[in-house]
């Protein structure tokens, strides 16, 4: 975006938009900086992804049309027990990356938030017994690098984006019931996105090069798309949580917070399955994209 064109963001009344009667909810594989260039070639990245992301950008805008965006990213845990809510209109990028060229800390994505949306979002916790602090901060990679390629230029998206924290915690429940909060957002013209990563082992990516894939990567992708697509409810809830504790999870999330926004989502969509769009493993990573219920209800 170039510096003369001004940030704007609407937030439409109900009647202003045209609203599907519940928005779909979307999981973001969003990988590091490097993501925003797959198209490129530059390495780290990976093109299905970045593609697919892009096709969903267009799909949010042209089909969805939402009045705001609630999103949640691997990259903002709060405390144990409490919920941060970002309730600034307007805040500055978090660069919370290490080790990449430098052009990539000079890469800007404008946003505005919403103080309207950010308290519909606190009475929503609060309504359903969960804690919440109110927060001035700004957006982490987990946020602006998947939306600059599926939104290249704010301008596309033109709404209001408020950020929520995480628990600091691994407990897969915590975090349904988490998104199963948020879940009334939705009927308002709201669309929630999650953004982590299906999986996420950076300790073993020199281990798996040269195109090689560690064998834990496919095989924990597709047990995590069995869980999330073949049934809802707390069917799905008890699978899920089944699947965190096992060694594949393990070794493809030795820590659990880029698996976790996927368990918001599948909470914030609780009777509607889940729908891998894309996915591939590449080294110790896997890029799983998905949505939750359907774009016409």
């Amino acid at each position: 975006m170039t510096a003369e064109r001004p940030v704007v963001a609407t937030l439409e009344t109900a009647s202003e938009s045209e609203v599907v009667n519940q928005t779909p909810v979307y999981f973001f594989s969003h990988g590091g900086p490097t993501f925003m260039y797959s198209d490129r070639n530059e390495s780290g990245g990976d093109l299905g992804a970045f593609k697919m992301l892009r096709s969903i950008g267009k799909e949010i805008v042209e089909k969805v049309r939402p009045k705001a965006v609630v999103v949640l990213s691997a990259h903002w845990q709060a405390s144990r027990d409490e919920i941060e809510v970002n309730s600034a209109e307007n805040t500055d990028l978090i660069y919370d990356f290490y080790g990449f060229p430098s052009f990539m800390y000079n890469e800007k994505y404008a946003n505005v938030g919403s103080k309207i949306i950010a308290q519909k979002v606190i009475d929503q916790l609060q309504g359903s017994g969960i804690k919440v602090k109110r927060v001035t901060r700004g957006l982490d990679h987990g946020v602006w690098v998947p939306f600059k390629v599926a939104f290249p230029e704010f301008q596309d998206l033109k709404v209001p984006i408020v950020q929520v924290s995480l628990f600091g915690t691994e407990d897969p429940n915590q975090h349904f019931a988490l998104g199963k909060a948020l879940a009334p957002l939705r009927s308002e013209n709201v669309l929630i996105i999650c953004s982590g990563m299906t999986v996420h082992n950076l300790r073993e990516m020199g281990r798996y090069s040269g195109g090689s894939v560690a064998p834990y990567a496919k095989k924990f992708d597709d047990m995590l798309e069995g869980a999330v697509s073949s049934d809802v409810g707390t069917v799905r809830e008890v699978a899920m949580a089944n699947l965190i504790e096992t060694n594949e999870a393990h070794k493809s999330h030795p820590t659990k917070e880029h698996l976790l926004p996927i368990y918001v989502a599948a909470g914030a969509a609780y009777n509607e399955k889940g729908r891998r769009l894309y996915t591939s493993q590449t080294s110790s990573l896997a890029w799983g994209e998905y949505r939750f219920g359907s774009l016409y209800q």
